[in-house]
């Protein structure tokens, strides 16, 4: 089945200051602050989330479709989607822009100074989900404000299930834009923080919120995950990671197995499971789309941490 990922194409730059930020900000002075730091360690990754998401989908054997906006300085992105064997059918390039990316600066205390320009992704709204073709479910991830509304309604007109994934995107929105999406969507994915600020923003609780969907998932990092569906609350726990080196795309790792395990028809403990499982591969690796596993390794851990066969 292919599976739609509307969202965002970006490239991360990862920079490390070996010192630490409070040695060189004074707070006295925070008024009028003007700093530079040395930073002798620069990668870059790519990421954003409908990327990200694919990548992982992509390891499980589901079918991707990105659709997204990059700008023109995209050319190494077209190159690693076509050896991943990724379709990017439907990427459109803006001219005149940038692709979307953000700048992170770490000190030794893992503290972090970032700055994100939208670019590209700022013109999400110029691709339409009918382009898309036939696909039977999606998903709405960070994106452009005018993009996420305008898809999250493309897709209930056409009625194609789909999650919504607001994301780091979740503060464009008021409360009442927010009530539509969860109107609009079938299932809802969101971390704990987010997890809070949509029932503050919306004015009602995640279980409220969960009986207006199929099913409404919070993910808590290492104290697992929460499923509300059928009107139960599942807890799933933590996969362990062998080793713990970047939690960056960790939560889009989570949803490639969300968007897997619906498309299959799995049950949603067996979904819960599966994405709990692909973010603890993500973790081991830096960046957003450095982990790797085949198909028969992820059976083989599925069946070691929870007794079951991978659907």
């Amino acid at each position: 089945m292919r599976i739609l990922l509307l969202g965002s194409i970006a490239y991360d730059n990862i920079m490390v200051f070996e010192g630490r930020f409070r040695e060189h900000i004074l707070p006295d002075q925070i008024h009028m602050l003007n700093v530079a730091f040395l930073v002798p360690a620069l990668r870059r990754e790519f990421g954003g989330c409908a990327a990200n998401i694919a990548y992982s989908l992509r390891m499980l054997g589901g079918e991707p479709l990105i659709m997204a906006t990059v700008g023109e300085d995209a050319e190494p992105y077209y190159r690693r989607l076509d050896a991943l064997g990724i379709a990017r059918t439907h990427v459109r390039e803006i001219a005149g822009t940038y692709t979307a990316q953000a700048f992170i600066t770490t000190d030794l205390d893992d503290n972090q100074i970032t700055a994100f320009h939208p670019g590209a992704m700022n013109y999400s709204h110029f691709n339409t989900v009918a382009a898309a073709g036939n696909v039977r479910l999606a998903i709405v991830s960070p994106d452009g404000r005018e993009g996420m509304l305008q898809h999250a309604r493309e897709l209930k007109e056409q009625d194609i299930p789909f999650v919504f994934d607001p994301g780091q995107g979740l503060p464009m929105f008021s409360g009442a834009e927010l009530m539509e999406f969860v109107k609009l969507a079938s299932y809802v994915a969101v971390n704990s923080y987010e997890g809070k600020m949509l029932e503050e923003r919306t004015g009602e609780s995640l279980a409220d919120l969960s009986s207006r969907v199929e099913a409404l998932i919070v993910t808590h990092g290492s104290a697992g995950s929460e499923i509300y569906a059928d009107g139960q609350r599942l807890e799933i726990r933590c996969v362990k990671a062998d080793n713990i080196v970047d939690p960056t795309g960790c939560g889009d790792a989570y949803r490639a197995g969300l968007l897997y395990g619906i498309a299959r028809g799995m049950d949603w403990r067996s979904i819960g499971q599966l994405a709990s499982l692909m973010g603890a591969l993500k973790i081991g690796a830096r960046g957003g789309q450095n982990h790797s596993a085949t198909r028969a390794e992820i059976e083989a851990l599925y069946h070691r941490q929870f007794t079951a066969q991978l659907a």
